[in-house]
């Protein structure tokens, strides 16, 4: 890129699932690694990026309003730039351009990469570029990134997905599932480590799928195992897995590995048998009840989360009986509950059956009601407990006269806690781990107000205190074909 964009400023907008908030760190890296800087906060930036999602109904209408309170903006200021990547750009193409002609870049989920080449041509050509893929090249991996989070990361082992749910839009914008190879994963896990990093996300649409492509079916639970060996690496979780896919060895590798948090995050989608047939989701609801159960055979502790869908059509009430009676039995921890949306293009869409909006509000206000009856009751069984916590916020919150800081326990749960007591002789910050005791149970979070009993300063809260993020180069050995070894030393969502 020329020397035009050194000093130049950015924002990068993201909305949908943690698959974008991953690319936008690629894009991030990318930018700045072009001479741009991040914006100030509140100031006007010279390129605005909108990385889309399209998952559901209303993400069309929220991209086309906001780029509607932005064209003032860009009136005012013509050498702005504005560009659109992500989901919606893949699907919409070049229609972004038509009904928002000031958009200078559209920019697809296989050439995130192009960015900062199509901002240059789009400036000297002076008239909007549009460039979608209809395949990945090269792995994201490959990418620079600016990472969001000091202590935190996302790596992921898979892009794409195989699976034809009818309700489901992301293989046509996403594409095949593609696998990174071992060897080349733990690289970037221990970049992020070397860097201060305490916790990585393996992320993918199906990660319990992930290894099928270069001819090992048992790759993800070597690869959780393999984590284990990762100097200085605290926590592993991962997301999302497929219950048809979900295999004991995962559940052994998550019991057996001591830095793999007792976490799992499981989509459910419908608790109907039927349902899930209409949906293409290939298991039924006794399956997945197996698969809690093994898992809290072998972690007692585990918290398990879900997904749910709300209104399918043709759901009637017996098979919404059915789902609320899968969530009395599954017991989640929490749930992410969804009112079903027509997505044109997915067999969905055209299905007889269409559940009238009002019914689903109606079963939708059930589920969630059902839901946090039994959260809240899962959360005051935690009350005596002892947590360890690595801490996520900083600001802290009032509470009459009480300062609160935040942390994710090591299940996942949310923990509000009072950053006082002996044992804190300086200030805790986020990054660092503390050692706690929950006072009270609420249905989407907890509270320790007792005294913290251990503080441990960390380089990530070092790294939090200077203003440091890390920024990784791109790691990548090639996308791997089918019966290629792993690379390197292996040590042994949109969920869906």
């Amino acid at each position: 890129m020329s020397t035009a964009e050194v000093g130049k400023t950015y924002q990068i907008r993201t909305f949908g699932c943690q698959m974008n908030v991953h690319d936008s760190e690629r894009l991030a890296g990318q930018l700045e690694q072009a001479g741009y800087v991040p914006v100030a906060e509140g100031g006007a930036a010279d390129l605005v990026v909108f990385n889309t999602c399209a998952v559901r109904e209303n993400a069309d209408n929220k991209l086309y309003g906001t780029l509607g309170h932005l064209r003032p903006a860009k009136d005012a200021n013509p050498d702005m730039q504005i560009a659109v990547g992500g989901c919606l750009a893949q699907k919409d193409r070049g229609e972004i351009v038509k009904r928002a002609p000031w958009v200078d870049v559209v920019f697809g989920t296989h050439n995130l990469g192009s960015l900062p080449v199509l901002l240059e041509r789009a400036r000297h050509n002076a008239e909007a570029e549009v460039e979608i893929l209809e395949s990945l090249e090269t792995f994201p991996s490959t990418l620079p990134a600016r990472r969001d989070s000091a202590y935190s990361g996302w790596v992921s082992i898979s892009v794409g997905c195989n699976n034809t749910c009818t309700f489901c839009i992301v293989p046509s914008l996403r594409g095949k599932e593609r696998d990174r190879r071992p060897g080349e994963v733990l690289a970037e896990v221990e970049a992020l480590v070397a860097e201060g990093v305490l916790e990585v996300t393996l992320l993918g649409q199906n990660v319990n799928s992930y290894g099928a492509e270069f001819g090992d079916r048992q790759a993800f639970p070597k690869l959780l195992r393999a984590t284990g060996g990762v100097d200085g690496l605290e926590r592993v979780r991962f997301t999302s897995p497929h219950p048809a896919a979900f295999t004991d060895d995962v559940i052994d590798a998550m019991a057996a590995t001591p830095n793999v948090c007792h976490q799992l995050h499981m989509p459910l989608q419908s608790g109907s048998d039927r349902v899930l047939k209409e949906m293409r989701r290939s298991y039924r609801s006794s399956r997945y009840l197996s698969i809690l159960d093994k898992v809290r055979a072998a972690m007692p502790d585990a918290a398990i989360t879900t997904d749910i869908i709300v209104g399918f059509p043709g759901e009637t009430e017996e098979d919404f009986a059915a789902t609320l009676e899968v969530v009395r039995q599954a017991r989640f921890s929490s749930a992410f509950t969804f009112q079903y949306s027509k997505r044109p293009g997915t067999p969905a869409a055209g299905m007889p059956g269409q559940v009238p909006k009002q019914i689903v509000q109606e079963r939708y206000d059930r589920l969630v009601e059902l839901q946090n009856d039994i959260a809240w009751q899962e959360n005051k069984k935690l009350v005596g407990r002892k947590v360890e916590l690595l801490v996520a916020t900083g600001e802290g919150r009032k509470d009459g006269q009480t300062h609160r800081m935040s942390g994710r326990a090591r299940d996942g749960r949310l923990v509000h806690f009072t950053p006082a007591g002996p044992a804190v002789d300086r200030a805790v910050r986020p990054g660092d781990v503390v050692e706690t005791v929950i006072t009270y149970g609420a249905p989407h979070h907890l509270v320790a107000d007792g005294d913290v009993l251990t503080h441990r300063r960390t380089r990530a809260g070092d790294n939090v205190e200077a203003g440091l993020r890390p920024k990784t180069d791109g790691v990548s050995l090639g996308l791997p074909s089918v019966g290629v070894p792993a690379a390197g030393p292996v040590k042994d969502g949109c969920g869906v």
